[in-house]
């Protein structure tokens, strides 16, 4: 099992970052707001943070940067853009009480 697999299986939501990514905050911002937990890994600042980007990057299929990536009940859903769509269009709650992240 690859490390990003096995971190992103380990909690409800688990969002990968980069401490430099504007974005990122905004994310982990939102999520926490709708009073999510979610386990935030940044990459530049972990010990396989590389490994972990070109991972992430091959799942997405596109190139880097791949930050933030967003995982909900150990799937991907994606990037900044998915998970606002997603709380736009009022999905993003749901999907998140699925996977046990909010008790609402």
């Amino acid at each position: 099992m690859d490390q990003v697999t096995k971190l992103a299986s380990e909690r409800a939501v688990v969002v990968f970052t980069s401490s430099r990514c504007s974005m990122c905050d905004s994310v982990t911002f939102l999520l926490g707001n709708l009073g999510v937990n979610a386990a935030v890994y940044e990459l530049d600042k972990e010990q396989r943070g590389r490994e972990m980007e070109r991972e992430l990057a091959r799942r997405l299929g596109r190139g880097l940067p791949v930050v933030p990536a967003v995982f909900i009940g150990g799937n991907l859903v994606g990037g900044t853009n998915r998970v606002m769509a997603l709380h736009l269009a009022g999905k993003l709650v749901p999907m998140l009480k699925n996977a046990g992240a909010l008790w609402l």
